[in-house]
């Protein structure tokens, strides 16, 4: 088998990969370690930036997101009992945010790719991406108790965060940071109307809470817990009621409980891989780097990777160019320390860390007060938050 490139991850970063390029007219494979039912069932967030939701459209996958999406031009910050609204539509010059989750972009992607006949190869198992420092790198898989290769021109590296394309490049070749946050986001999905029509990031002396959604009937929320503790050991009814307790009186009158339809609890970390090219494989999304979930860029950043690795392939075989392709690593960190920055920042502006006192808990909230009361604080944070433009 041949292709131009081989796509190893069948995620969003993955799927939107393979469409951008189909839509540039380069050929291309994916291939999932997983089934195409256990990618679907990974919940996720899904606060889409404008650039992600231009590279849907030009993938051809946003149809049923300007349907159902739900467009937000601002966010809520909970500090000492009351909330404050950051316009982010008036601070950013009219830019905004769309809610969609990350499960529906990845089927809508997938879909749009079925219609097309374009290959995916699902329960693809001991994946090896071979000789990409050579001209003729390939990639081996097994399927069926049988042995495959796919000879390419390109291979990138989709596969997320504990993917086989990172590891396979010798540690002598890449640098690594990393900082482990101590607390983790116990998460509930369910079938119940937000409890606002606006995201509501809480600071309280109990942790950090968001109030998000999924749809107009669909909640998820989270609640910073301590990494010991297990998703198992929380009853739905602890959930809601340590919710209420973080929640301003209005949000907690408003709150809408019901079953959870999903609790899972996910560590919090930022990872950074230096450089993201390693001969002719490219790596992209989760393989490359991880934010913590507080300013809503992991999709956003994979979204915005798979955009510059889309042109630089469409640019090299469409004019002979590699331009794109060596400045592809160095325009990606660009754009990915800053928003590690950002989802730094706003995971130390929110949330209470074992190790703080008293005085950090007053810098916390002098700072939540000076953002909400100075224009060049509030536009700062509504700039990050609906994404910076691409560079």
């Amino acid at each position: 088998m041949r292709t131009q490139v081989a796509i190893i991850g069948a995620g969003p970063a993955g799927l939107l990969l393979g469409q951008l390029l189909h839509k540039a007219g380069i050929d291309n494979i994916i291939l999932e370690q997983r089934s195409a039912s256990y990618v679907l069932g990974r919940i996720r967030a899904g606060v889409l930036e404008q650039v992600t939701v231009d590279l849907l459209e030009q993938a051809g996958a946003a149809v049923r997101m300007r349907a159902e999406g739900l467009p937000h031009q601002g966010i809520e910050l909970l500090f000492g009992g009351q909330r404050h609204r950051i316009d982010l539509h008036g601070l950013t010059g009219g830019k905004s945010v769309v809610v969609y989750g990350q499960t529906e972009v990845t089927r809508d992607l997938m879909e749009v790719r079925a219609a097309e006949g374009l290959t995916t190869i699902y329960e693809a198992a001991q994946v090896q991406p071979l000789d990409f420092d050579g001209p003729s790198p390939r990639v081996r898989y097994e399927k069926d108790g049988q042995v495959h290769e796919i000879a390419c021109d390109f291979i990138a590296g989709c596969d997320g965060f504990h993917g086989v394309c990172r590891a396979s490049v010798p540690a002598e070749r890449i640098r690594t940071f990393e900082k482990v946050y101590p607390f983790g986001w116990l998460g509930l999905l369910a079938d119940t109307p937000p409890v606002s029509d606006e995201l509501i990031y809480a600071n309280t002396e109990r942790g950090f809470a968001l109030c998000s959604q999924r749809s107009a009937q669909r909640s998820r929320y989270y609640l910073q817990v301590p990494l010991t503790e297990k998703a198992q050991d929380w009853s739905d009814e602890a959930f809601w009621q340590e919710l209420r307790l973080r929640l301003d009186p209005e949000a907690r009158e408003r709150l809408v409980t019901g079953p959870s339809l999903e609790k899972s609890i996910a560590p919090l970390r930022s990872f950074v891989t230096e450089p993201m090219r390693f001969g002719r494989m490219f790596l992209a999304g989760d393989a490359a780097h991880i934010v913590p979930p507080t300013g809503a860029k992991g999709l956003n950043l994979a979204a915005s990777d798979v955009g510059y690795l889309a042109h630089a392939l469409a640019q090299h075989y469409g004019e002979r160019s590699d331009a794109g392709l060596d400045g592809y690593s160095g325009r990606c960190l660009a754009r990915i320390w800053k928003a590690e920055r950002f989802s730094w920042w706003m995971t130390s502006l929110l949330h209470r860390f074992p190790e703080a006192g008293a005085f950090d808990a007053r810098v916390q909230q002098a700072e939540l007060d000076y953002i909400v009361r100075s224009q060049a604080a509030s536009t700062a944070l509504a700039e990050n938050y609906v994404g910076l433009p691409l560079a």
